[in-house]
């Protein structure tokens, strides 16, 4: 629930809706950035890998 509400910054009506799964695929996102606190900017291979995994 703290990262959904906090780091996420979802609604609770947001938080609620989504499945464990749904939860689960955003945490490497944001451990990518730096090392797993999830503080920064993620790098250029990070964000190429991102592009590749979801290019819309």
């Amino acid at each position: 629930m703290r990262f959904g509400f906090g780091i996420l910054k979802l609604s609770p009506e947001a938080f609620w809706a989504m499945t464990p799964r749904e939860i689960a695929a955003v945490f490497p996102a944001f451990s990518a950035f730096d090392g797993g606190s999830g503080i920064g900017v993620p790098s250029r291979g990070c964000v190429a890998a991102l592009m590749r995994r979801f290019p819309d």
